[in-house]
Order: structure tokens, then C-alpha cells, then sequence
């Protein structure tokens, strides 16, 4: 085995299962009991590997197998949306980001791909459950990535003008910010005076009346709204008879993005 402390196993289904090399027996749903380091030690990146009944592609895990062999407890930005948010942030290498609704990690893991090892993250999370998920899931991503990002965690309420100031503690200002709650108009007035000139910010709303009273607290703080819209992904496959087609899935709607730029 190549010097890798967390390694992605795949299914030929495309399921991943993330496997951290320590010499204890362990339980994975989907492979059963197994000692990591006795069991994988013969095995090597790129190749195949059968456990029990089942034969296995070892990977390293990068972002692609990270997000599909997560822990889930909160519901997750979905990687169509999290690069879209990424996108619309502007995100560079470096970058300071305040991330309102940790949750399971989804996004976070998105967005220390780019800002990377001298970057900086800071999640906000009121619930214990949901943290710990997302903490497990940022653990396997440091241990996976050597250029994951400085990355603190504040459990509080977004909601409290107190929670922001905990924030500003560790960071006084950040080039972007994204909110996933479900009532983000009463975050952001706590937050939008910790956002660079220049910086952006991007709000997750499933529905339109979200949207909208996002849209006007925005305006309210100071800032200039540059986009809102949702993104809408249409699958193809392979017909059996030769070419391709559109897939039978719906083009389903997930969330409005909104993104706006402090300009002063």
C-alpha cells in the first residue's frame, strides 16, 4: 500500500466506501468486518482488490470520492449547487471563507478544494448532531488532502449577534461567506459587516419566498445583489440501439442560489 492513511474503496456500482488504515477490526456497512491495515496491506492505488464476495477499484480519495462516501446526517448542498456557489464567490487559493450551516460538510469539503492549505474555513453550526457528522467527515479530508485548509468550528446560533462576534475573534473579516439556513434574512445583518470590499456572498434558498426576503435584507445590508437563478442538470445516457439520449431522470429544481458583492 502507497503511504495513504484514508483510502476509497469502489464498488463496480460506483458505491465508495472510506476506509481510514489503522490496525483494529472495524465494521463497514456494505463490505462487513475487517482489519484495515491486515486486509488492504497488499493492495495498491489503481488496482482491484476482493474482499469476501466482492472485488473493489482502491482509490485515493479525492474530492469526488469524499463527497459520495461522507457521513450524512444534515441533508447536503449537492455538488452541482456547491460548485455553482464556489463559482459565484469568485474563490481563489488563499481565501478566508465564513460557511453559516456546517451540517454533514458537503460544501465545506467543496470549498477547501479551492481556497486549499493557506486558505482559511470557519463553519458555524447550532446543532451538536449535525456537527459531530460534519467534524467526522472534515476529519477523513485531512487525513486524505495534505493541502486541507486551517479549519475552525464555532457551535452556536447564527440568529445571535454573539455567535458573529465568536466568528470575527478568529477571523476579523473573510472574503466570501455562504449561508444555508433556514431563515438566513436573520443572519445576515449579524454577518455582512464581516465581509471584505470586494468579497461575496451566497445564500441557498429551496424555495422562492426564501429568495425573496434574502434578496431585500441583502439590499438592506449594503450589498449589490450580482446574480440569483438555480442551476438544472440534464443527464444523458447511452441508447441500446446506438447514440445517446437524454436520461428519463427529471430535470429536478434543488435551490435558488443568490450571490451579492460588498462594493464598499
Amino acid at each position: 500500500m502507497d503511504e495513504q492513511s484514508v483510502i476509497a474503496l469502489r464498488e463496480n456500482d460506483g458505491k465508495v466506501h472510506l476506509i481510514r488504515l489503522e490496525d483494529k477490526e472495524i465494521k463497514v456497512k456494505g463490505i462487513g468486518r475487517i482489519n484495515p491495515i491486515r486486509t488492504l496491506k497488499e493492495s495498491t492505488i489503481g488496482k482491484y482488490i476482493t474482499i469476501g464476495q466482492k472485488e473493489f477499484l482502491v482509490l485515493k480519495p479525492r474530492l469526488h470520492e469524499l463527497v459520495s462516501g461522507m457521513k450524512r446526517k444534515a441533508q447536503i448542498i449537492t455538488p452541482k449547487d456547491a460548485s455553482l456557489i464556489c463559482s459565484k464567490l469568485g474563490l481563489t487559493a488563499g481565501d478566508k471563507v465564513l460557511e453559516i450551516g456546517f451540517g454533514s460538510a458537503g460544501l465545506t469539503l467543496h470549498l477547501a478544494n479551492v481556497v486549499g492549505s493557506s486558505g482559511l474555513i470557519t463553519s458555524v453550526e447550532l446543532r451538536p448532531e449535525h456537527a459531530e457528522v460534519g467534524m467526522e467527515n472534515i476529519e477523513f479530508a485531512k487525513s486524505s488532502w495534505i493541502n486541507f485548509p486551517r479549519f475552525n468550528l464555532v457551535e452556536g446560533d447564527a440568529y445571535q449577534n454573539s455567535t458573529a462576534e465568536q466568528v470575527s475573534t478568529i477571523c476579523e473579516t473573510y472574503d466570501a461567506i455562504t449561508i444555508d439556513i433556514p431563515e438566513p434574512w436573520k443572519a445576515i445583518p449579524n454577518f455582512a459587516n464581516l465581509l471584505d470590499v470586494g468579497g461575496r456572498i451566497c445564500c441557498y434558498c429551496p424555495v422562492t419566498s426564501q429568495l425573496e426576503q434574502v434578496w431585500n435584507i441583502l439590499e438592506e445590508s449594503g450589498l449589490t445583489i450580482e446574480w440569483a437563478g438555480e442551476r438544472i442538470d440534464r443527464l444523458w445516457t447511452k441508447a441500446s440501439k446506438g447514440g445517446v439520449r437524454p436520461g428519463n431522470n427529471p430535470m429536478g429544481h434543488t435551490a435558488f442560489i443568490i450571490s451579492a458583492q460588498r462594493l464598499s
